[in-house]
């Protein structure tokens, strides 16, 4: 199935997650049993600018949902990948996917599985205020390559934030990603937030990142020996009185990798949630645009975009 005529299904998909979104803040929050069932979907879809389009479509049943942070369930979902260059290939994957509570400062989440081939999905655990936490992420790279040889990469790493005063904060976090074959890259990552206190919600960012591969060049994704971005940006956050969370955010900078000059680094992000107490329904919606990617150059466009709402019963 190729991805050039899967992009209308894709935005209907979408369209209608963000719709069902919509509604679900006009519906009255009437469940109050702690423990329940609940079912859900998710989409996610993404395209670049050499040519490449990924869609996946989830479907979650859970028989025990408490709320965001509590359930146990399975979920079921089919990818299509659609390369720049190469075939293009389909992926059926099945899913444990859970989350709880450690103790009242400390959370988990897993969505662990397979695409019967081998071992897929991602795994968390962190502080209730999101002030560390460690992960592991396990997942194909959807390049021509690394569909048809079967090339993975597993990232684990950690984050934490340093409280300088009330007003900024330093975010730190560190990871391995490790590629079939012989590549390992290591990240590191430094963001500097500052509150603007004079507009409420309003921050001042700026985003470094950067990565060394011991082996660059393998295969066909991007895969330079140093990576370095700097990103100053403004995110703008707000909730509704009903509890709605919106956030707004970009940014403009300077990118460069082994061998090449300084180019123009781009972000922009757009993200809805559903309030976190609501208890009948649990929604959300984000756009991300980078021209920064695993298989992209610097001169890359990178379009992403997902939603998802998992109903109460």
């Amino acid at each position: 199935m190729k991805l050039g005529t899967a992009r209308g299904p894709a935005v209907v998909a979408i369209a209608a997650l963000v719709t069902s979104i919509a509604a679900g803040a006009r519906a009255e929050d009437i469940s109050t049993t702690p423990e329940s069932v609940a079912a859900g979907t998710e989409v996610w879809a993404s395209t670049d600018s050499d040519g490449s389009d990924v869609l996946k479509l989830l479907v979650r049943g859970l028989w025990r949902y408490d709320d965001r942070e509590k359930y146990t369930g399975l979920a079921v979902e089919q990818v299509w990948f659609n390369p720049s260059v190469g075939a293009d290939e389909q992926d059926q994957r099945i899913y444990l996917d859970a989350a709880d509570k450690l103790g009242p400062e400390w959370r988990w989440r897993a969505r662990i599985g397979t695409d019967g081939d081998t071992l897929v999905g991602s795994a968390e655990i962190r502080r209730a205020d999101w002030a560390q936490s460690v992960f592991v992420e396990r997942e194909i790279v959807e390049t021509d390559q690394g569909l048809r040889r079967g090339i993975y990469y597993t990232f684990a790493g950690a984050s934490a934030d340093l409280g300088i005063d009330e007003n900024n904060t330093l975010a730190l976090s560190t990871g391995l990603q490790a590629f079939s074959g012989r590549n390992e890259r290591l990240h590191f990552r430094a963001r500097f937030v500052h509150a603007v206190r004079a507009v409420p919600g309003l921050s001042a960012h700026l985003d470094t990142r950067y990565y060394h591969s011991t082996h660059p060049g393998g295969f066909d994704y991007f895969s330079p020996r140093n990576f370095v971005r700097v990103v100053p940006l403004a995110q703008f956050r707000r909730f509704t009185g009903a509890g709605w969370m919106f956030l707004a955010a970009g940014g403009l900078g300077g990118q460069r990798n082994t061998g090449t000059e300084w180019s123009i680094a781009r972000f922009g992000q757009l993200r809805a949630e559903s309030p976190r107490n609501a208890r009948a329904f649990d929604a959300f919606a984000e756009v991300i645009y980078t021209n920064d990617s695993l298989s992209g150059g610097t001169k890359y466009d990178y379009l992403m975009g997902r939603a998802g709402v998992t109903v109460r019963f």
